[in-house]
Parts: C-alpha cells; sequence; structure tokens
C-alpha cells in the first residue's frame, strides 16, 4: 500500500525549501500531492514520483553540495513529528534508532533503504532511488545531516561522527560540508553512511524516555496502517479518460482539459510514463468493453455505441486486436466463468 509513496511532511520540507532557493512556484503546484491541501493530513501519502521532482528542482538549482544541508538546516526537531521524536525517546541514541527502524517509512518510501548497525559504535546508512547523480547526492547529504542534527538533539551534545561516507564524488567545493559534519567526509565511497562513535551512541539520553518512545511507535504503526496514497499524474489521467468516456468517445483535447493542461503536455507527460494515448485509450476501451459485455442484455452493436465505435464491424476489428478474439468469445468467457 505504501510502496511508491512518500510522506506528507518530508514533501513539505523540501518543496517549501525549493520555493525559498527559487524553484519557480509553477513547476510545483502542477505536481500531484504537492499543495497544501494534501499536505495537510499525516495520514495521506504523496506520490513518490512528486518528492523526487522536488528533489531534482532544488538540486539542479542550487550549486553541488548545498541542497541536501539547505533541506536539513530547515528542519529543526518536530518537523517530521511521526519520526523526529522517536529519535530523542529512548535509553540512548543507540536504543531509540534501532527500536524505531522498523518504522521508517513514516518518513521514507518502502523503495528506500535505512540500515541501522549497533555493535557499539552506531552506523546509519541510506539509499535513494534516484538515478539522477545530482539528485542522489543531494538527497544523501541531506539524510546523513539530518541525523547528525537529531543525534546532536538527542544527546545535547556537539557530536562529531567518526565516520562520514558518500558513495558520490566529492563536489567541486564541499567546504559546507566538512563544516556541517566536522570531521573529513569520504567520497567515493561504497555506501552513504554515518558512524557515531561508542561513547556517544551508547551514553544515555539526557531527556529520553523509553515509555514516551514505546507510544511513539505505536502511533507510528497506525499511521503506517491507516495510510491512504494520494492518486498520482497517471491515476489522474485515467480518471479523466474514464470520465469522458462515460461521455462517448474520448478526446485527447477534452481529457487534457480535464486535467488542466495542454494535449501537447499530456502527451509528453503519457511519453514520459512509457506509454501513448492510443495505447491508454486501447487499454480504456477494452476493460470497459469487458465490463459492458458481462450483461448479457446489450448487444454487440450497443456495446460499440456505448464505447464510441461507429459500428459493430469496428469494435469487433478492435477486439481482434485487442485480445485475439471476437466480442462473443469473450462474452462466453466472462459469463459463464
Amino acid at each position: 500500500m505504501l510502496s511508491g509513496t512518500a510522506s506528507t511532511h518530508v514533501v513539505r520540507l523540501v518543496r517549501d525549501t525549493a520555493l525559498a532557493a527559487g524553484v519557480p512556484t509553477p513547476l510545483l503546484a502542477e505536481l500531484p500531492g504537492a499543495d497544501d491541501t494534501s499536505l495537510a493530513a499525516d495520514h495521506h501519502r504523496v506520490p513518490l514520483a512528486t518528492l523526487v521532482r522536488i528533489w531534482d528542482l532544488l538540486a539542479h538549482t542550487l550549486p553541488l553540495g548545498s541542497a541536501g544541508l539547505r533541506v536539513a538546516d530547515a528542519a529543526p526537531l518536530g518537523t517530521l513529528p511521526a519520526w523526529d521524536y522517536l529519535l530523542v525517546n529512548g535509553t540512548s541514541l543507540a536504543d531509540a534508532l534501532t527500536a524505531s527502524r522498523p518504522y521508517h517509512q513514516v518518513v521514507t518510501a518502502t523503495e528506500e533503504v535505512l540500515s541501522v548497525e549497533d555493535d557499539g559504535t552506531l552506523a546509519i546508512g541510506y539509499q535513494t532511488l534516484s538515478d539522477d547523480s545530482r539528485t542522489s547526492a543531494a538527497v544523501h547529504e541531506y539524510v546523513l545531516a539530518y541525523y547528525l542534527r537529531r543525534a546532536r538533539e538527542a544527546t545535547r551534545r556537539d557530536l562529531v561522527p567518526e565516520t562520514v561516507r558518500f558513495s558520490h564524488p566529492a563536489p567541486p567545493r564541499h567546504d559546507a560540508l566538512l563544516r556541517a559534519f566536522g570531521t573529513d567526509i569520504e567520497f567515493g565511497a561504497p555506501t552513504n553512511t554515518i558512524t557515531f562513535r561508542a561513547e556517544d551512541a551508547q551514553a544515555p539520553l539526557p531527556e529520553g524516555d523509553p515509555r514516551l518512545g514505546s507510544l511513539l511507535r505505536d502511533h507510528a504503526a497506525h499511521l503506517l496502517a491507516s495510510a491512504r496514497p494520494l492518486p498520482g499524474r497517471h491515476d489522474l489521467f485515467r480518471s479523466a479518460l474514464e470520465a469522458e468516456m462515460d461521455a462517448g468517445a474520448p478526446a485527447l483535447d477534452a481529457v487534457a482539459a480535464r486535467l488542466a493542461t495542454s494535449p501537447r503536455t499530456l502527451q509528453r507527460r503519457l511519453a514520459e510514463h512509457g506509454t501513448t494515448w492510443r495505447h491508454e485509450v486501447d487499454l480504456a476501451r477494452y476493460a470497459r468493453a469487458r465490463s459492458l459485455l458481462t450483461d448479457e442484455r446489450l448487444t454487440v452493436g450497443a456495446v460499440a455505441g456505448r464505447l464510441g465505435f461507429t459500428d459493430d464491424r469496428a469494435l469487433r476489428k478492435a477486439f481482434r486486436r485487442w485480445s485475439g478474439r471476437s466480442p462473443e468469445d469473450e462474452r462466453r468467457t466472462l459469463v459463464h466463468r
């Protein structure tokens, strides 16, 4: 259910940082789930493609090595409430993170990997799914900077990590990264990890409350169980196409108008999704035809008319293309299965 989705709080954080960095508002406003109404409910899950696109825009607006830090700087404790307070409530930093890791999807996508290794020292690793090198570098820099910030807030100490490793090459200027992490950084490493010394990872948290941590984990589990994915761009397209089919033969211009976009932009977005207008209309007509054929009161000609075909011969030709069968054969299979 959570596959392909992201937390509303994370989307809001990155979106607002992008706006402050100068990303044009219209580029963000067109993204499904990035509006304030969609982001208002904790149980909403935004299409992951929306979050990735916002990261793309931010990473390509700011200089290399700065976008991730900009997002982490904009995220004081409480910005990601369902996750933030889990990290500061435990007997130690290692205890809080290890106990909370099973609930990390409240802020990450199922497709992305968060690892926590507690063998005295505490190592936190992350791997994003973005295939844009500039974007993935920004995401990894944000994630490790975020966990350093939370570790410092939890321990009330100006922690310096034992090691910081990034899989991407060093940006031309990385003074800001060195200052932020307070230690040398290994670039071009096999993984993206931040490691805390044992004396920091195992030290009692000054204000950590393990009982509150347990309650917060229950809350995180409830959020995950009640999560409701918001429709993505392609979901919205298919809904608009279905609505046009209710009125007869669907037209590209009419579907584009329902989506408040131009026919050319709609065709470009379909291509980005790996499909075409004709293919989508065929899929929708075939699914609708199969549904109508289960009603034995409808003749094949009536089904053809409802689908916007000129006559039953046109429907028969389409059926041969769709399934290699006739409408009558399809009806017999559907009705008597």
